[in-house]
């Protein structure tokens, strides 16, 4: 696409996006059938693999206090790994607008970070490690919705946003049949294809340069990799109308817009030396609850993986992606359309290992993999049980979800996520049991909901 036809039809598409009948400010044209509790959902997978011993039990200090009520202070010895963070956005804690389930579980399969976000988003343990090439073998939620669902709705209504590249763009559709690409989700990794570190559509690193040839070159490519292929034909991935995609290559423009100036960059105020990449892809998954107020959006988080050799690096992400949640909250209240009318759930894909491996940082902590007890190379050590032990937060309106509720039992597993999605948006009823689905009647995540 040539540069001055990318910015004709965005031209078109701005102006065209007040006179479109198909998205109202709810982000549906008709009322939904089936018995629905609200008209959106936001999955967070505060992922890359989170301790429970650092979350829920706060044995270094409470390291999310924008989620979490009680702890300590941040352990001393470890304090100085932490940077300053602005205080919560929040009049209160995230936990006290939902239900937080202290012991959830990722009940088996290998606890890698592919596998875990595979059966968080298909509903399906796996039990052999997969092949990151290949799309899951079972149809994940946004396929289920995308189908099920009753009207059908657009691509643009639902949204897998991952921190990274990687083989997280197979996660937005499956290869089973029935299903696949025709009711996959739009995919975006902002912190790789539009980073405001600075990186190209391959990942690379680049330094932005006002000069207008190299932003344009780089816009190009990207229009020309994610639209005028997977996107406007289909012919790779998801398909959205010509419609679709003319409003897509103009919120693409914006991204890279907004990818420049620094004081869009710092609008929460943590400072640019501060922000990583699980906070941006938050700041850019909210532009997208702005302008398209999806049914249904996916967004992860995978910083926190740098546990493996830095535990003080580790519980500094901590602390940030719990900020990038309690900002992800705001935005939705503060949203018309999905204020009110949205359930967030966040969950950890797995957890981490009790015992530490040989890595230690700089302030004497040492580091910590993600192994599950039944790995051959740990002889079932039920030392590593662990990294099956998470938590699940689900928060949302009173009237759908009960506030305040702390539920301290082993309750819930990483299967749940998707038949409470399904039941959320009204077509559960229309899946249960297919592809090994645990029925919704069945699942002890139903003790958050009114």
């Amino acid at each position: 696409m040539k540069r001055r036809d990318f910015i004709k039809k965005s031209a078109l598409a701005t102006a065209g996006a007040f006179a479109a009948p198909y998205l109202l400010p709810s982000g549906r044209l008709f009322a939904a059938t089936g018995m629905r509790k609200v008209n959106h959902v936001v999955f967070c997978l505060y992922a890359g693999g989170v301790r429970n011993l650092e979350s829920v039990h706060m044995n270094d200090g409470n390291l999310m206090t924008n989620i979490f009520n009680g702890g300590a202070s941040i352990s001393p010895d470890i304090a100085g790994g932490m940077e300053a963070l602005p205080v919560s956005p929040l009049s209160s804690r995230l936990q006290n607008f939902g239900t937080l389930f202290k012991e959830f579980r990722y009940s088996s399969g290998p606890t890698g970070h592919y596998n875990g976000h595979t059966v968080a988003l298909t509903g399906n343990y796996v039990d052999v490690d997969l092949n990151i090439r290949e799309h899951p073998s079972k149809p994940t939620i946004f396929e289920y919705y995308r189908k099920h669902n009753s009207p059908q709705q657009s691509a643009m209504n639902s949204w897998w946003i991952a921190n990274t590249l990687g083989p997280y763009p197979a996660l937005n559709y499956s290869n089973a049949s029935g299903y696949g690409a025709l009711y996959g989700a739009n995919f975006i990794a902002p912190t790789s294809l539009i980073s405001p570190q600075g990186f190209d559509v391959l990942g690379n690193p680049r330094n932005f340069s006002s000069n207008e040839e190299a932003i344009s070159k780089n816009m190009r490519q990207f229009v020309n990799g994610m639209f005028n292929h997977s996107y406007a034909d289909g012919s790779a991935g998801v398909i959205n109308t010509e419609a679709d995609s003319a409003l897509l290559q103009q919120f693409i423009s914006t991204l890279f817009s907004n990818a420049q100036n620094a004081s869009w960059l710092n609008s929460w105020g943590a400072g640019l030396s501060v922000m990583n990449n699980d906070m941006y892809n938050i700041l850019f998954a909210e532009e997208v609850i702005r302008t398209f107020k999806p049914e249904l959006l996916v967004v992860n988080m995978q910083d926190v993986d740098i546990c493996h050799f830095n535990y003080t690096g580790y519980a500094n992400n901590l602390r940030k992606a719990d900020f990038a949640v309690a900002q992800l909250w705001k935005t939705i209240q503060s949203t018309p359309g999905m204020a009110d009318d949205t359930v967030l759930i966040i969950a950890p894909e797995h957890g981490r290992n009790f015992q530490s491996n040989t890595s230690v940082d700089a302030f004497g902590r040492s580091a910590l993999d993600h192994t599950a007890p039944n790995d051959p190379n740990f002889n079932g050590d039920p030392s590593l049980q662990m990294a099956r032990e998470i938590f699940c937060l689900i928060v949302g309106p009173p009237s759908v979800v009960h506030q305040g509720q702390v539920i301290n039992s082993v309750m819930g597993e990483s299967t749940e996520i998707v038949p409470a999605i399904a039941d959320l948006l009204g077509f559960e009823s229309v899946i249960s049991g297919r592809f090994g689905l645990k029925p919704w009647s069945t699942c002890d995540l139903q003790a958050a909901f009114v």
